[in-house]
């Protein structure tokens, strides 16, 4: 349902040197912002921004003061991540001990990751009493970034036995929504990366591993199904067969129609007379590639590179712009340079490249390279994705997927004008 957040800065060092007020005039703008508010909707939040380096007295006199203008959510947020997990659940505890009218809002935390403790901050903040957690996929934000979603829900999962809580978060869901957002911003997240990281269920160490056969739950608190992640260890190769696609993309949580599986089928035999094994990875990097993907303006048809330490590289592209081919060539500092290069002149789009990015979906010198590349548009970052086991062919793919990004958002823009 529609709610209005509305926040100002409560910290005597953020009133002094970035409002230039004093807690008199915050304490009167804040309570007519969530007034002005309530005139639209009684759904209305309130954030006392830096609420952590805030004089506790005065953090409480605000929290009453916008509960008693209707704010019917009070957020406590961490916002440069300076506090620790007993000092957060104190600060929680206070306000309930403090505020007479407490009983009338529903209290909030959003913790940020500047010291690596966000998530125990926001289950403190739980446990003194807060019952929404404001957090994010991948702990994506700002800076360290945010309390992760996946890491705080799987905490309340596994130990409810301590924390007591229950949430109606689909945990199977967590780490496709996980692989989703990589994909939609280019920001990978690293192997150890916990509950959704390429290592979160590796066992690698040989007492772990002989323990782990011997009874899974020696060293594994949660399974991979949990998260949503598939445990099957069918490899797929260039002998695997329609049915075996459809199996896997299923037990991999993917719902397709007949025409979505046809084509994952005719890359999955392409990618596979490449590679002689096919690991799940692969299927997702087909599936982001080829099946998440609009209508695109541009399209990638040939690329030829010539590289190497005596010669200039040059790249040759043939591109299907507006359904008619295109072919030119140019030159570059390296190979993936001037296929860029190249493929600006064919676009005849200038963007300024902001990071460009390479990994192995799979081991071995076979595995496909993900490209993710980040390029601006106007003042906003622009992030493309490409996959190929030519790493030059998925750094165009890449290059030329953030184009047609380029071009929903402005399709986009011109809607809302109309």
């Amino acid at each position: 349902k529609p709610r209005i957040h509305t926040f100002i800065s409560t910290s005597d060092i953020h009133i002094r040197h970035m409002l230039n007020k004093t807690r008199n005039q915050v304490l009167k703008e804040a309570r007519k912002a969530v007034a002005h508010s309530r005139t639209y909707t009684k759904n209305v939040e309130f954030s006392p921004q830096d609420a952590t380096r805030t004089d506790r007295e005065y953090l409480c006199d605000i929290v009453e003061a916008v509960i008693g203008e209707g704010a019917g959510t009070v957020n406590i947020p961490d916002t440069v991540g300076y506090a620790m997990p007993d000092e957060f659940g104190e600060i929680i505890a206070c306000l309930f001990e403090k505020v007479k009218n407490i009983e009338k809002a529903i209290i909030s935390v959003h913790c940020h990751n500047d010291l690596g403790v966000a998530v125990a901050n926001s289950l403190s903040g739980l446990k003194n009493g807060a019952r929404q957690i404001e957090c994010a996929v991948n702990g994506i934000g700002e800076r360290a970034g945010n309390a992760s979603l996946e890491e705080v829900v799987m905490a309340l999962e596994t130990r409810k036995d301590v924390l007591g809580f229950h949430t109606n978060i689909k945990t199977k869901q967590i780490y496709h929504s996980s692989r989703l957002l990589i994909d939609i911003t280019g920001i990978p997240v690293q192997p150890n990366k916990a509950i959704v990281g390429a290592n979160a269920f590796s066992h690698e160490a040989g007492i772990h591993q002989d323990g782990f056969i011997k009874e899974r739950m020696t060293y594994e608190i949660m399974t991979p199904q949990t998260v949503g992640v598939s445990e099957a260890n069918i490899v797929l190769g260039k002998h695997s067969g329609r049915h075996a696609i459809r199996e896997r993309l299923k037990k991999l949580g993917f719902r397709l129609n007949k025409e979505e599986v046809n084509k994952v089928f005719n890359r999955f035999k392409e990618l596979a007379d490449v590679k002689k094994e096919v690991f799940d990875e692969d299927i997702e990097a087909i599936i982001a590639e080829d099946i998440f993907r609009e209508t695109d303006r541009y399209k990638l048809i040939y690329l030829n590179v010539v590289s190497g330490n005596a010669t200039i590289p040059t790249a040759t592209v043939r591109m299907e712009v507006d359904d008619r081919e295109k072919q030119d060539a140019f030159f570059g500092v390296g190979p993936v340079d001037a296929t860029f290069a190249t493929i600006k002149k064919i676009t005849r789009t200038k963007h300024k490249l902001l990071k460009y990015l390479v990994h192995a979906v799979t081991e071995g010198t076979d595995a496909q390279a993900v490209v993710t590349v980040q390029i601006q548009y106007n003042k906003r970052i622009v992030a493309g994705r490409g996959a190929d086991p030519d790493v030059l062919v998925a750094s165009a793919k890449a290059y030329i997927n953030a184009l047609n990004r380029i071009e929903s958002l402005k399709e986009y823009n011109v809607k809302i004008l109309d």
